[in-house]
């Protein structure tokens, strides 16, 4: 992909332009429901239905993430579905024990994963200005901003797996250089997170741990 110049540049920005203001113009905001299923209302589920997650949805799911926002566009988290049992076995070796159970039973665990070589990629996904010379030879910078924009996209993966109708629950109990050895050895990822999908068994559910308030976190300069 190369950038848009001239007149087709003025054509893309007023395009895009318009496409905004028509899509506040439908709706300005989320009702309350809305609301509540993506966030406010939402739980983190460690028990699931036998129901299967078709390949469809999980498709989509990735293009509604794909649409957030990262950092010059950098792009760097990847997406790997584990759902036959096979694969689960070669996870479950980095998983903590309790958590082994909630990944076995799961019909989807999505591995949040980052590619640190996801400047060289730059040209493609932000193709009006070379951007590259911001990270070669900088590791420390690449791994930064990997691993800050990884974990933004795998928010927006699960508020978008939630939008469509599945719950969700992340995982952080387990060893992320086993998941990288049995996964990523032939490729320069490193795992994020893990977040199971599915349909949950609401019965397993608990009250709602508390959040702090406006004020003990909140404050205005």
């Amino acid at each position: 992909m190369s950038a848009l110049a001239g007149a087709a540049l003025e054509e893309a920005r007023a395009a895009a332009q318009a496409q905004y203001l028509a899509l506040r113009e439908r709706k300005d905001s989320l009702d309350k429901d809305s609301i509540d299923l993506i966030l406010r209302g939402a739980r983190s589920h460690y028990a699931w239905k036998d129901k299967p997650v078709s390949n469809e949805l999980l498709e989509s799911i990735y293009e509604i993430t794909a649409a957030g926002a990262t950092s010059m566009n950098c792009c760097p988290a990847r997406f790997v579905f584990i759902t036959s049992n096979e694969a689960k076995k070669r996870l479950a070796k980095s998983l903590k024990e309790k958590n082994v159970e909630k990944v076995m039973s799961a019909p989807v665990t999505a591995i949040i994963a980052y590619d640190v070589d996801f400047w060289e990629r730059l040209p493609f996904l932000f193709p009006h200005e070379d951007r590259r010379p911001f990270f070669k030879g900088k590791t420390a910078h690449i791994e930064s901003t990997a691993f800050r924009n990884s974990t933004l996209q795998g928010a927006y993966f699960m508020i978008a797996a939630r939008a469509v109708g599945l719950d969700v629950g992340a995982l952080s109990g387990f060893s992320n250089e086993i998941v990288d050895e049995e996964f990523f050895a032939d490729k320069n990822w490193k795992s994020n997170f893990l977040c199971n999908l599915g349909y949950a068994d609401e019965t397993a559910l608990f009250h709602k741990l508390p959040r702090f308030s406006f004020d003990e976190v909140c404050s205005y300069l």
